[in-house]
């Protein structure tokens, strides 16, 4: 099906499981992708295609053994020239595709994007899963999977079981907290009606890749693998194409002091956060989550970060007592999206990164997070003039630095606000 015709020189389609773009006229393209990448002016067709379900599936199996032929046999079901033609793959849904196009005199920007990132969001720099040498590729073990491995030599039958418990345990987190490993892709088909020179065309690569991690910063979207915010996922690709013409001058800039360049940014960031809404349900107001903001300092299993709704009650429930602790569960859903207790958690993980970026010094860790979290019993209990008395009771017992006792003081936090939230009526 014809989706549109962005400029002269383009048609874009979709059908079934794929979404291309046709070139009508001669275009210079550049790509990530595994079979056919890299730079080329021979393309008839770039586009994306959904090798398989994003949870539970392994039908693209043969894309990562066998790209080449995996390529072939897409491009032929679809009538496609396989050597003409680049393809992205993902698991995310073509219907879900965001569209954004854009306009400034005689120069018109398009990208079109899928995307998933709930379960393979990661930040530069988290610890690697493969090295690929001379006799091909060979799984890493991971600084947590080293240490186990040693512990494990060390351990008795009894510890054995204990570990065996705990992993059914995280197991179980990780399904109730929606979770799914190893599943998420942002693909980016970027087109452009002006031909621009080598260096501006690979210089787009860089631009494209700043836009999705700015659109995911705004959007609070965690690694799974780190306590960091996610700046992609591990999976991420990108094909761009931009005119070749002999009638007009080529841009020679796509930097972000270019307009070229802010129009690839406001496609690409546009775009983006409206899939991430289409495919992960992931707008603006879920993200308001005080669990949300909480759950990459949390490490459900050895490498694997997030934060279950079930986990979070219970760690605030665990400071109060009974009745109060029941009332909590029935309504933990205001607490937790209350926009000024979000206000103050998020300010609170701003620090919190400060300390673990060593940008503030560790020296201060205690009186600076007993401060902030405060401040957050003071927004969780509606008691604006108790700011003293918590500073107080939570200076007895000061926080310890890591992650783990990060959460664990704004779960101490919340506990003691919504203890006293009702206590004088």
């Amino acid at each position: 099906m014809l989706i549109g015709n962005y400029y002269e020189g383009l048609e874009f389609y979709r059908e079934d499981k794929i979404i291309y773009g046709k070139f009508l006229v001669p275009h210079q393209v550049v790509t990530t992708c595994r079979s056919g990448g890299g730079q080329r002016d021979d393309l008839l067709f770039l586009g994306n295609h959904q090798g398989c379900e994003p949870a539970g599936h392994s039908h693209s199996l043969v894309a990562a053994i066998e790209p080449d032929v995996y390529h072939k046999n897409i491009c032929l079901a679809h009538g496609l020239d396989p050597q003409r033609c680049a393809l992205l793959g993902t698991a995310a849904n073509m219907r879900l595709a965001a569209v954004k196009d854009l306009t400034f005199r005689d120069l018109t920007v398009v990208a079109a994007v899928t995307g998933g990132v709930e379960g393979n969001a990661g930040r530069a720099g988290d610890p690697a899963y493969g090295w690929e040498g001379q006799d091909g590729y060979e799984a890493l073990k991971r600084p947590h999977e080293e240490n186990s491995q040693a512990q494990e030599r060390q351990a008795s039958q009894e510890s054995q079981e204990r570990k065996d418990s705990q992993e059914r345990k995280d197991s179980q987190e990780s399904q109730a907290s929606g979770l799914n490993p190893n599943h998420g892709t942002i693909n980016i088909l970027l087109f452009i009606n002006r031909p621009l020179t080598p260096g501006a065309l690979a210089r787009t690569l860089i631009t494209i890749t700043e836009a999705k991690s700015a659109a995911l910063a705004e959007l609070a979207v965690n690694s799974r693998y780190s306590n960091g915010l996610a700046t992609g996922t591990g999976t991420d690709q990108i094909g761009v194409a931009c005119k070749i013409s002999k009638d007009q001058r080529p841009i020679t800039s796509s930097g972000k002091h270019s307009k070229l360049g802010e129009l690839i940014a406001l496609c690409v960031i546009g775009a983006l956060k409206e899939v991430l809404i289409r495919q992960n349900g992931m707008t603006t107001a879920r993200q308001c989550s005080v669990r949300i903001h909480l759950e990459r300092f949390h490490e459900i299993s050895p490498g694997r970060h997030g934060l279950a709704k079930e986990t979070l009650v219970n760690m605030v429930a665990a400071h109060l007592d009974d009745q109060t602790a029941s009332l909590l569960r029935e309504n933990y859903r205001g607490l937790f999206h209350d926009p000024m207790n979000v206000a103050q958690v998020a300010a609170m993980t701003a620090i919190r990164d400060k300390f673990n970026y060593g940008i503030l010094p560790p020296s201060v860790y205690a009186e600076v997070m007993v401060h902030q979290a405060a401040l957050l019993a003071v927004e969780a209990g509606g008691r604006t003039g108790e700011f003293t008395k918590y500073l107080e009771r939570l200076t007895e017992s000061p926080p310890e630095n890591s992650d783990q006792g990060f959460i664990e003081l704004a779960a101490l936090a919340m506990a003691m606000g919504f203890n006293d939230k009702w206590q004088e009526l």
